[in-house]
């Protein structure tokens, strides 16, 4: 994941403390229970990079070198090496991402091999090893993803809105790259030499091929992080949606024995992941970004064995027998015993000309350092009245060259915290703008300024330059796919008490009970968080919305 761990440290040397973990005898000892011992001589391969395998070695007597291969053809890059009591693998060994290195033995002797349903025993059982193991893995993608080499190239326009959303599915992913503007001489060469062009932007090159026109989806597919079937039949728990509150049911669910699958369309995160700062999260006196307190939460929902695939879009819902049936728009099925929709919310739009053609490329529903980066030095606007657009104003206040905040309704401090209202009145890179709205875009194919319109002047609109609006103005609930599940008339969800007893068809007369808490108008079917109705739409809430479900799918599960 992209997070950076304060335990870990960013800077290279704290990386590599971390990253060159060595067990020692006992350590060693207990972890090789969980292993085959093999031979190996020098100059074997253990994987390459690309292979689908994520099997862990560890070292006995072996030294194995973990290399970088070159985009320009050679040996490669030494990235590490790996002596005695030392282990070859990266985050890769919890995500299931295909290898981005390559490892070859560079002294013969034994290596301990650890398949990964052993490995998923190991960091379930051993938790002093599990903690050694998961901080080095995490400091070595750290350091891989600061690698100048990169396996992985992306070709592109980072100021169009295909190019933004590959951004974003790899910084949320943290999967390591290297990005090459495709307006940049490197960029350029690249595509020159794979034989493309500007038409098949954004393009994906490796070692092995050059895929035109790639999409966050089939990256996905292509680095193993799509959805793919575990081959041991149903499982116990699907949650759909991995923002806070679906995360939370993953780690909860899955820390508790369960087989959890974790879906999301978009990104891990939800909305929670575009937050620059989140200041009030208990136990974080100084703040964390969304992107922050969201990756550590996937990783430790990978380190119980949960199977989380992103992008994976969810289509529909029904119910099979006993089971459930969550349907993707490939196609697949994925049968489980018990769901919890954590769907969270869709980004609301200004119902303006030209909004779908501009989003991405000078319109955002997020302001994470990407989209700072992109309107750095140039005036921008946010849109909204609540926490999300001042946070997103004083976070934008420290790349553009002004801010302008445009706020509906009259009063500031109306829907957002007090705190906030201090900063942003007294930062003078921001202008508040009440009782104001955005009523005209310009420029294409980018933004490069909007109209406002004050009602107290009564002068009509007036334009000023921008080239990043960033919009804040609230979201719908995501339950267009869901069907047989009651929403209300906003499209929420109702649980438990909120259902109307005319809302609960004969199934629920046949089992003889009341819906559960947070369990929707179909058994064994749950919701948590925004999508909910009547929810806090805070990620405390949303965390516990999460947690609490898990409590109630365990009840339902002993029944069925």
């Amino acid at each position: 994941m992209a997070t950076s761990f304060p335990e870990i440290g960013d800077r290279p040397d704290d990386l590599a403390t971390a990253a060159e973990v060595r067990l020692d005898d006992g350590q060693l000892a207990r972890a090789t229970r969980y292993a085959t011992c093999e031979e190996v001589r020098a100059g074997d391969v253990l994987y390459q990079v690309e292979d689908d395998s994520v099997d862990l070695f560890l070292c006995g007597t072996a030294t194995l070198e973990a290399i970088i291969p070159s985009s320009e053809g050679g040996d490669g890059h030494l990235f590490m090496t790996h002596g005695p009591g030392q282990f070859a693998g990266e985050l890769n060994l919890l995500t299931g991402q295909r290898r981005g290195l390559t490892v070859r033995v560079a002294t013969g002797g034994t290596v301990h091999r650890v398949r990964p349903a052993a490995f998923r025993r190991l960091m379930a059982q051993e938790t002093e090893l599990s903690d050694l193991l998961l901080r080095a893995i995490l400091a070595r993608r750290r350091l891989l993803r600061q690698a100048t080499e990169q396996t992985l190239r992306i070709v592109g326009d980072s100021g169009s809105a295909a190019g933004l959303a590959m951004r974003t599915f790899l910084d949320r992913q943290g999967v390591p790259h290297r990005w090459l503007d495709s307006d940049s001489p490197q960029g350029a060469d690249a595509l020159r030499s794979s034989g493309l062009s500007e038409e098949d932007l954004p393009a994906a090159l490796t070692s092995r091929e050059a895929t035109p026109r790639v999409t966050p989806g089939v990256l996905s597919q292509q680095l193993n992080l799509a959805y793919r079937r575990t081959g041991r039949g149903s499982a116990d728990l699907t949650v759909v949606g991995a923002g806070p509150a679906g995360l939370a049911a993953a780690v909860y669910g899955a820390s508790e024995g369960l087989q959890t699958v974790l879906l999301d369309g978009v990104a891990v995160g939800g909305q929670a992941a575009t937050s620059a700062r989140i200041e009030n999260y208990l136990g974080f006196p100084f703040g964390l970004s969304g992107a922050d307190l969201t990756a550590r939460a996937a990783v430790q929902a990978l380190k119980f064995g949960v199977h989380l695939a992103s992008p994976c879009g969810v289509v529909g819902l029904s119910t099979e027998g006993p089971d459930h049936v969550v349907t993707l728009t490939d196609g697949t099925r994925v049968e489980t015993r018990a769901v919890i929709i954590a769907t969270g919310a869709e980004y609301r739009a200004l119902p303006l000309d030209g909004w779908a053609e501009l989003t991405g490329c000078g319109i955002y529903y997020a302001a994470t350092d990407l989209e700072a980066q992109a309107v750095a030095g140039r005036p921008v606007a946010v849109v909204g009245g609540a926490n999300s657009a001042g946070q997103a104003a004083l976070h934008l206040a420290r790349y553009a060259s002004e801010v302008t905040l445009v706020v509906r309704g009259p009063d500031l401090g109306a829907r957002m915290s007090a705190y906030l209202v201090e900063r942003i009145l007294n930062d003078p890179r921001i202008t508040v703008l009440t009782g104001t709205e955005v009523t005209a875009l310009h420029g294409r194919p980018h933004l490069d300024g909007v109209s406002l319109t004050t009602r107290a002047e009564g002068t009509g609109a007036r334009r000023i330059a921008c080239t990043g609006l960033f919009c804040f103005i609230g979201a719908r609930p995501a339950t267009t796919w869901l069907s047989g599940v009651v929403l209300d008339s906003d499209g929420f969800v109702p649980t438990d008490r909120q259902l109307p007893a005319g809302d609960l068809g004969p199934r629920w007369k046949e089992l003889g009970r009341e819906p559960l808490p947070y369990e929707t108008s179909v058994p064994g079917v749950f919701a948590a968080g925004d999508v909910r109705l009547a929810s806090m739409k805070r990620v405390a809430a949303a965390v516990g919305d999460g947690a609490s479900a898990v409590r109630s799918v365990h009840q339902y599960l002993a029944t069925i």
